[in-house]
């Protein structure tokens, strides 16, 4: 047989043939990823090469356990991947330690408390409402079951972080680990400072930066690793690979984080995605992604400063990142409203509760906004300026039905000179 016969990858039309039904589905969203706007702040469009490498053979290999060292034969070549994933992620970060094998953040997450704590113990984390994650003492979470969390949160007057806070219950409480890292937060940590409380508590200091660790990958802004016991991430959102998560820790704790992923939270590795992690880490490794990292937050600054200039105010007077929160109660229009109105538009973002916020978090005062995407994309500055004028028109007029299809009508036309997986000329 020759090569160009050889079969090395997923074939759509078979997809066609035998479940037309699932491959309308897929055509479907790949439409809607094409011609509405895509703001949602954990996402962004991954290259082809990761798209290739999650759809390959390596997604029948069960590999449990490590490379060289696993529960299965036939490894040799999967080890191989994996082997890659770890050295570029630890050259990448500058890390001491990498486990690849986290199915998602939450995956990650669930190693952390697994690997530094038992139930019962004292963490402190960031209020959900002023912007932590689920993972960091939700009540209907395993963290707020398990787990004493106590939440520190940001000032009233600036609405950021307050780290005297922060110390205050940490030589309080006396946690086993203290964890920085947000959701919905769109400025800077002070990753030394939050180090230093540590210290003088003697708690472990885990950093979660599933949404800045892109921006961390391409130099855009202060890495948290010199400063951290141990640093989980998902490795989509601005990282731009696949759907899953990744674990850089201390190399005192390698075992501790390995053994807490395996066999402590889950079996075998997802191993197509343990590729895709691998290549996107050489992706941001160019000189390419870095611009692209620093791209994402001059779009992201001025998308905030836009939407300030339609009347919307941007929370903690701005953003540093990839995220903006924006308070829109001056709109009348509460955030549920607002994704509802937004959505029916062609703009895809979410509803997002705003620090001290009035609202319940099903229905919110703000919402949350991201470039990530539209920056992959090409976009730049000047169509901030109009996408902020888009996002005003929805939140204002997007229940009536002719007015959101004239909405979503610019926004195809806007989003057609900024194709994403374009089809291929012939």
């Amino acid at each position: 047989m020759a090569r160009s016969e050889k079969y090395y990858g997923p074939d759509f039309n078979s997809l066609e043939r035998q479940d037309p039904e699932i491959a309308a589905v897929v055509i479907s969203e790949l439409e809607r990823q094409r011609h509405d706007l895509q703001l949602i702040a954990s996402e962004n469009f991954t290259s082809s090469a990761v798209l290739a490498t999650m759809g390959s053979t390596l997604s029948n290999k069960y590999a449990e356990g490590y490379p060289g060292k696993r529960y299965y034969g036939g490894c040799e070549e999967v080890d191989k991947v994996e082997v890659i994933g770890i050295q570029r992620a630890k050259e990448l970060f500058g890390a001491e330690h990498a486990n690849l094998q986290p199915h998602s953040g939450a995956s990650a997450n669930v190693a952390v408390y697994q690997a530094f704590t038992k139930p019962g113990d004292t963490v402190l984390a960031m209020s959900l409402p002023h912007g932590g994650h689920l993972t960091h003492g939700s009540k209907v979470n395993f963290s707020g079951k398990w787990f004493n969390v106590v939440s520190y949160g940001v000032r009233q007057d600036n609405e950021l972080i307050d780290y005297d806070q922060l110390r205050d219950l940490a030589i309080e409480h006396k946690p086993k680990m203290i964890c920085s890292g947000a959701t919905a937060y769109p400025s800077l940590i002070d990753f030394e400072k939050v180090r230093q409380i540590c210290d003088e508590v003697g708690a472990i200091m885990w950093v979660d930066a599933a949404h800045f660790i892109g921006l961390v990958a391409g130099k855009a802004i202060p890495s948290p690793v010199p400063y951290a016991d141990v640093v989980s991430f998902t490795t989509h959102k601005v990282l731009r690979g696949p759907r899953g998560g990744m674990i850089l820790s201390k190399e005192k704790h390698a075992a501790a984080v390995d053994k807490a992923v395996f066999p402590g939270i889950q079996g075998g590795p997802i191993m197509s995605a343990v590729a895709g992690k691998a290549v996107v880490l050489k992706e941001c490794a160019t000189p390419a992604y870095q611009e692209y990292a620093k791209k994402v937050i001059e779009n992201c600054k001025a998308l905030a400063n836009d939407l300030q200039s339609e009347g919307m105010r941007a929370v903690s007077g701005g953003t540093q990142t990839h995220l903006a929160l924006i308070d829109i109660r001056s709109t009348g229009v509460n955030g549920k409203v607002a994704d509802e109105r937004c959505g029916k538009s062609g703009i895809s973002l979410n509803k997002n509760s705003i620090p001290f916020d009035p609202e319940s978090p099903a229905v919110t005062s703000g919402i949350r906004v991201g470039t990530a995407a539209i920056t992959t994309q090409g976009m730049g500055k000047d169509e901030m300026k109009v996408i902020a004028g888009l996002i005003a028109r929805a939140i204002k007029d997007g229940d009536d039905e002719s007015k959101a299809k004239e909405i979503k009508s610019e926004i195809h036309q806007l989003t057609k000179k900024f194709s994403v997986y374009p089809e291929p000329s012939v």
